[in-house]
């Protein structure tokens, strides 16, 4: 602050002087020059320092790498091993699965030979109750009686006669037999309007 000049206040006059001279050092010379010097007098040492620097990070990124790549290895491995056990794990409940769904099916075609043969025993015995001339429906009443003692889980249900049905007097379509009520269609032709 040098070169300012203040002047008294009168009374309402205010005069302040300011002389403006250059600044000195308004660019980064001089800390270049200090660099400069700094680098003369250690340049070697700072040179060396940066290397190691350099040196060391590299060599720390480096390991770091390496342990986080056996650490993936080794957590793949446990994975590896954890894949392999739950695949034995469920091969070996679909083997099980298997041998059951097997077993059902040896059961199945048992009943089902069974069932077959209790079916050829009923037609011999029909075709040899036909060629000694009794009725069909008593051999397969007995056939029924000794279907029933011998399997208890075999249910035959008994045959109704339908022809005994249709051979009725009754229809009701027609009007006739029975019923108060009667139906009966009316004549195909030409309507009568007109």
């Amino acid at each position: 602050m040098d070169d300012v000049e203040i002047t008294d206040v009168d009374e309402g006059d205010v005069v302040v002087e300011v002389d403006r001279t250059p600044l000195k050092n308004q660019d980064l010379t001089s800390v270049g020059v200090m660099a400069a010097e700094l680098l003369s007098a250690y340049g070697w040492y700072l040179l060396a320092a940066l290397v190691a620097v350099y040196l060391l990070v590299h060599y720390r990124s480096k390991k770091r790498s390496r342990q986080s790549l056996q650490g993936v290895e080794s957590s793949h491995m446990q994975d590896a091993d954890a894949v392999v056990r739950r695949q034995e794990a469920m091969e070996a409940s679909r083997r099980r699965m298997q041998e059951e769904q097997d077993a059902k099916a040896a059961l199945f075609r048992e009943k089902q030979k069974q069932q077959e043969e209790e079916k050829r025993k009923q037609k011999i015995e029909i075709w040899e109750s036909m060629k000694l001339g009794k009725s069909y429906k008593g051999a397969s009443k007995h056939s029924q009686s000794s279907d029933d003692g011998a399997s208890s889980s075999t249910f035959v249900k008994p045959k109704t006669d339908r022809k005994s049905l249709r051979s009725s007097d009754y229809n009701p379509l027609s009007g006739e037999g029975g019923g108060s009520c009667s139906w009966r269609p009316g004549r195909r032709g030409p309507s009568s309007g007109g």
